[in-house]
């Protein structure tokens, strides 16, 4: 085999390795960066869930307290278990958010509350605190459980 063949055979080489090289160098900066943004995004969903836990049990010392309305703490709990543990929501005395909070679907809130003849609103509120007052010891009961329940990541 002629020298100038070796050498070019070498050479190519040599450009096929370092170019295996840059190849493997951009992969490993993708995986890393990969695994940063991954990290990052289950630190944020980590906090986000801690953080709807705490409200969970913030609205449900509120309602031991008498501080909200038990219609509004219904419809807050039962929005955030959708997010934290959908499956209390199937299981007793948990079950009276989502109870509670169906029978108030219909009824309007925020703006279309506001946009809502005071006569119909006065009818729904007197429909809302009724259903309050049948529901309220087992919201009581349910607020005091799901102040103590241990939630699992």
């Amino acid at each position: 085999m002629p020298q100038w063949l070796e050498w070019s055979l070498i050479l190519g080489g040599l450009v096929i390795i370092a170019c295996l090289l840059v190849v493997i160098s951009h992969q490993t900066k993708n995986l890393r960066e990969a695994r940063h943004k991954a990290e990052k995004a289950e630190t944020f969903q980590k906090n986000r869930r801690d953080s709807m836990i705490e409200s969970i049990r913030i609205i449900a010392m509120a309602v031991e307290a008498d501080q909200v309305e038990y219609s509004e703490a219904c419809l807050r709990i039962k929005g955030l278990l959708d997010h934290v543990a959908p499956e209390l929501l199937d299981q007793a005395p948990y079950r009276i958010f989502f109870e509670v909070s169906e029978k108030l679907q219909h009824m309007p809130t925020h703006q279309a509350r506001l946009d809502t003849e005071a006569r119909f609103l006065a009818k729904m509120d007197k429909e809302r605190f009724e259903i309050e007052k049948m529901h309220a010891d087992a919201i009581r009961r349910a607020a005091t459980a799901i102040r103590h329940h241990q939630f699992v990541a």
